[in-house]
């Protein structure tokens, strides 16, 4: 037997903030048949082709280095242009992991601080 992994699940503090900001990150909406409203505890946003993203109040901030974290790689921007924009919208930079040969990766934290990297475009990695 297998099962299918339905959500990512953050603890947020501010879900709210969190959906705004994974939402321009993924360019996933809110599931229109179950809005997120303000007095909702979990707020979740819907991909088209994986898992979804779920966002659940906690009272507590994060304390430590996440156990899972997202990979992400750009669509339409390079991974250097991805990693100005991701912080231009309100990401912060933790390590940067880029070797002078092109590969390597960026990691980022979101605005409540969980971690996830950024790793070349596709584009970037096909042979030159």
């Amino acid at each position: 037997m297998t099962a299918r992994i339905k959500h990512v699940t953050f603890d947020a503090v501010d879900p709210a903030k969190l959906t705004a900001f994974w939402s321009q990150v993924s360019g996933w909406q809110e599931d229109p048949d179950d809005p997120n409203l303000p007095e909702h505890t979990e707020w979740g946003l819907v991909s088209p082709s994986g898992p979804n993203l779920l966002f659940v109040l906690v009272p507590e901030s994060k304390t430590s280095k996440n156990r899972v974290h997202l990979d992400l790689i750009p669509d339409e921007r390079t991974r250097d242009e991805e990693v100005q924009w991701l912080l231009g919208i309100g990401a912060s930079q933790v390590a940067d992991h880029r070797k002078p040969d092109g590969s390597g990766w960026v990691i980022m934290a979101d605005p409540e601080g969980n971690e996830f990297c950024v790793e070349r475009s596709d584009a970037e990695r096909k042979p030159k």
